[in-house]
């Protein structure tokens, strides 16, 4: 089934899950061990994050730097057949502009639409310092929305060779949207006014970045639908559970964490502390969330599901 049409059936509220697959030269089966942990809540759908090379140096013997480009976390669409196979959870894996061609999405389109996999997420990616080159064969997206308009055409059976008979794919197509702004937007409105070009080129609706604050969200979604943006908008939680995270979290996603939040985590003894303020500021909002008629959440695991089922377990009983 298609995302969109997930948001719409189910108990309320539908918790959606966010996990990343193992590293290189890992096995899968601590992360089935999550999605195991997780299905109890009946998932409406898992996002399985994708990864591109990165580009590091190794220093040799004689002083000289060696390049070495490699994919830490390779593996997207075999752990979503997986999840899939073994669960029955409609899983929806990350595109990415940066790192790969655009005949390399078009293939991970195809492989997916043959494992019966029609939910994706179109998204430009992180700059990891590595990019494939162009040339008359070998195109890329630039951005979001280019990645957007090729899985249109490609629903529309438009590839990017001219086939005779082409099949249309069915591909749900997934974007970010940024509460706070994406960093590289000089302003919000510019950010939305981007965010409904990609709307209007196919996307069929929206996952926010991740927030610790419902207001900037609720204004955001506001200026969404202001501007004729009316696709689903699904906000994105985390659960703040190491202090650490008081600065990592801001460093990596361009987000600001409220201060009464940063204040008593900056108080904590220890990160067990933490976790349980965390707990509770998630589930908080949760509830605001909820009564401003948002039954759909989305929430981002990055380690472990022990937090996000404290919070999931939380409001089912509420509910």
């Amino acid at each position: 089934m298609k995302v969109v049409d997930l948001l719409t059936e189910g108990d309320n509220p539908q918790v959606s899950f966010e996990i990343v697959p193992p590293k290189r030269g890992s096995t899968l089966s601590e992360i089935l061990e999550i999605v195991d942990e997780l299905s109890e809540f009946d998932p409406p759908f898992l996002d399985v994050t994708s990864h591109s090379a990165q580009v590091y140096y190794e220093e040799q013997n004689d002083g000289s730097w060696r390049r070495h480009v490699k994919r830490k976390r390779p593996g997207t669409l075999g752990m979503c057949a997986a999840i899939k196979g073994r669960f029955g959870i409609e899983t929806v894996p990350h595109l990415l502009c940066r790192g790969f061609t655009r005949e390399e999405s078009e293939d991970a389109l195809i492989e997916l639409n043959y494992l019966g996999i029609h939910n994706v997420m179109a998204l430009r990616g992180d700059d990891t310092g590595f990019q494939k080159p162009i040339s008359v064969d070998r195109t890329r997206n630039e951005y979001a929305i280019d990645l957007v308009k090729q899985i249109a055409d490609m629903n529309r059976g438009q590839y990017l060779e001219e086939l005779i008979d082409a099949a249309p794919t069915e591909f749900c197509v997934g974007v970010a949207g940024y509460p706070e702004k994406h960093f590289e937007a000089p302003n919000i409105t510019w950010d939305v006014l981007n965010l409904k070009r990609k709307v209007d080129a196919g996307a069929d609706y929206i996952t926010s970045q991740m927030f610790f604050d419902n207001a900037p969200f609720l204004d955001f979604v506001e200026r969404c639908r202001d501007v004729g943006i009316t696709v689903p908008i699904v906000p994105g939680l985390k659960i703040l559970t190491r202090k650490r995270q008081l600065q990592t979290l801001p460093a990596r996603f361009h987000l600001q964490i409220p201060e009464a939040l940063a204040a008593e985590c900056e108080a904590a003894k220890n990160d067990s502390e933490v976790a349980e303020i965390g707990i509770r500021w998630a589930l908080k909002q949760c509830e605001g969330l909820m009564e401003a008629g948002f039954s759909n959440l989305h929430f981002y695991i990055i380690q472990t599901p022990q937090h996000v089922r404290e919070v999931v377990g939380a409001l089912r009983k509420m509910a």
